[in-house]
């Protein structure tokens, strides 16, 4: 019975020690938003177009919120108390925020989360899971070391994603650049390549799959120095400065070669594929 009374009375206290807090920001157009969490999700959706409401769950009395508002731009801060851990040092954000805000994210340990958002956007964190979805016409700045990276509907992005060991998964991404580079990772792009795009994914253990419908209009260049490269559609061959090698590397256009696509790896595979 001691025992029982003992965990009644932990379970309570951490009870009490999680909290929620609530912070509510007028602003103008294309607001600037920051939010940082050591540890702990931040996930951002649509809201008001002249409002900002971030909620913050607190785990433990051992961290706190930090916020501050100048002008347009707002900062939001976890501030660690005492030493704490993982687990007591965590604070998990939900922002509603003005569709043309502009978004930048840091977390540790993730996951970080945006959705149905048109301006620009920066995700960093070390182990962080990554999902964009549902967004246009901005900047889309993603790095992480070995947390997985995923985008989902991106249109008239320019997007830069960068991660030591994360793979990288696009799904109906399009926009005149499109970059993904991975050490380790592996690369998987389905989509229709857009028109008049720059696309460049880079891996150097990693391999890419791209998947394309029979119609689409790029240029193509892929090349992997000890990995095997394919493709299984037909591509009208061109001039180019660089030696294609069977089973190595390929060269050619579909279509009316619109976009133009650079697939490289160093011991990576490169399949091209047709959906």
């Amino acid at each position: 019975m001691v025992a029982g009374l003992m965990v009644a009375t932990c379970l309570s206290a951490a009870a009490v020690a999680q909290t929620k807090k609530e912070y509510r920001y007028t602003v103008g157009a294309r607001p600037n938003i920051s939010v940082e969490t050591q540890y702990g999700s931040i996930s951002v959706k649509p809201g008001n177009a002249n409002e900002v409401v971030v909620t913050a769950t607190l785990k433990s009395n051992d961290v706190e919120v930090d916020h501050q508002q100048n002008g347009n731009r707002i900062a939001i801060a976890s501030h660690l108390l005492r030493g704490p851990d993982q687990q007591s040092g965590q604070v998990d954000y939900e922002l509603l925020v003005p569709p043309d805000a502009n978004i930048n994210l840091r977390s540790s340990s993730g996951p970080l989360s945006v959705e149905h958002t048109a301006g620009d956007l920066t995700l960093e964190g070390a182990d962080a899971v990554v999902d964009v979805r549902d967004v246009q016409d901005g900047h889309v700045h993603v790095w992480t070391m070995r947390g997985p990276i995923t985008l989902t509907d991106v249109r008239n992005g320019h997007v830069e994603i960068s991660s030591i060991s994360g793979d990288v998964h696009l799904k109906s991404v399009s926009g005149p650049l499109i970059q993904a580079n991975t050490s380790r990772g592996k690369i998987f792009y389905d989509g229709d390549l857009g028109s008049g795009g720059d696309y460049k994914f880079t891996t150097h253990k990693g391999d890419i799959e791209v998947l394309v419908p029979s119609d689409v209009s790029a240029d193509f260049q892929a090349h992997s120095v000890l990995g095997r490269v394919q493709h299984d559609f037909p591509l009208k061959p061109r001039h180019s400065r660089f030696r294609e090698e069977v089973g190595r590397s390929f060269i050619g256009t579909s279509g009316q070669a619109a976009s133009e696509v650079v697939l490289r790896s160093f011991s990576g595979r490169i399949r091209l594929k047709q959906r």
